[in-house]
């Protein structure tokens, strides 16, 4: 059996470097590819309002981030740029911009961005392309927040037609260009793999998983009958569901709320998720170690925990 896959998380690791030091994630990240990793995600947003922290806070700091649990002044870096760097500095790790927020920017101008990224990583770049939920965030950039999942959806139309040939034409209700031509094209044919998920399997959600889809990311652990739901439509619309790359995660078994948890008391989180077929784990470092000058020690024991499941 072929040890599961680890995907790095980067982002939202503020307890172990400073939000400035963006140099040391690049790090890691090297750290991560001669460890073993299979690849790094980070996330984003463009900018947050006080109302992002109006849920309140995790009880312990080094919980994942959700809707409505951040502190506004949380640093959310460029994740294109960020796995920019990291690409000029390694050649294997697959690099995930997980999540990319598709309605706060044009799609020619994101379609131009991630195909270039895709050429300077080789081809192993993953998008997960997402409306978000921070309505203050789009009333930053003047976008309108309860059309953003038609805008997503005239995105994936639009990198479809643009990332196939040139010139492109596309006249959709709320983007339009002719014959337009946006190279380079990404060196994958068809362009990046594209990731889906969200809180919930809902049905836009669903349709854009089996008409753009290379891969089930959902956040939080899918219920039962949502995995059937999403099986039986991949089956209906004659795609293999097996086939479906499914990311899951390693939750963190915290025992205090101002201490990491340990790897080992949160590995049994795993196997469950691979009897239900998830083949690739996020891992947020911080919920594990509080020094940086532990990461390259982690990252070992990290992958041979996973090679021994």
């Amino acid at each position: 059996m072929t040890p599961p896959k680890i995907l790095l998380l980067l982002s939202e690791n503020w307890t172990l470097t400073d939000g400035q030091n963006l140099g040391s994630l690049v790090d890691w990240a090297v750290m991560a590819e001669r460890a073993g990793v299979w690849g790094v995600m980070l996330s984003e947003h463009i900018c947050l309002g006080p109302s992002a922290g109006s849920k309140g806070r995790e009880a312990n700091e080094r919980a994942y981030m959700a809707p409505g649990n951040q502190d506004p002044a949380t640093p959310w870096p460029s994740s294109m740029l960020l796995n920019a760097a990291i690409s000029s500095r390694t050649t294997t790790l697959r690099l995930a911009c997980c999540a990319i927020i598709a309605p706060l920017r044009h799609p020619v101008d994101l379609a131009k961005q991630l195909a270039t990224l895709d050429c300077l990583s080789r081809g192993r770049l993953i998008v997960q392309p997402t409306v978000s939920w921070h309505k203050e965030e789009y009333d930053c950039l003047g976008i309108d927040f309860h059309r953003r999942g038609k805008l997503l959806d005239e995105h994936l139309q639009a990198w479809q037609l643009l990332w196939a040939e040139s010139p492109a034409t596309f006249e959709g209700e709320y983007y339009q260009f002719r014959d337009c031509y946006c190279e380079p094209r990404p060196l994958r044919q068809g362009g990046p793999e594209l990731w889906f998920g969200g809180q919930s399997l809902n049905e836009p959600l669903l349709r854009r998983l089996i008409d753009h889809g290379d891969g089930f990311h959902p956040f939080g652990p899918p219920s039962e009958e949502d995995m059937q739901k999403l099986k039986a439509d991949f089956e209906a619309a004659g795609k293999d569901f097996n086939a479906l790359p499914k990311i899951g995660g390693i939750r963190a078994n915290f025992t205090s709320d101002d201490a990491p948890a340990s790897l080992q008391e949160s590995m049994p989180s795993i196997p469950p998720q691979i009897e239900k077929g998830f083949d690739t784990f996020c891992v947020k470092p911080n919920q594990f170690i509080d020094d940086a000058a532990e990461m390259e020690r982690f990252l070992d024991e990290l992958v041979t925990s996973f090679d021994r499941l």
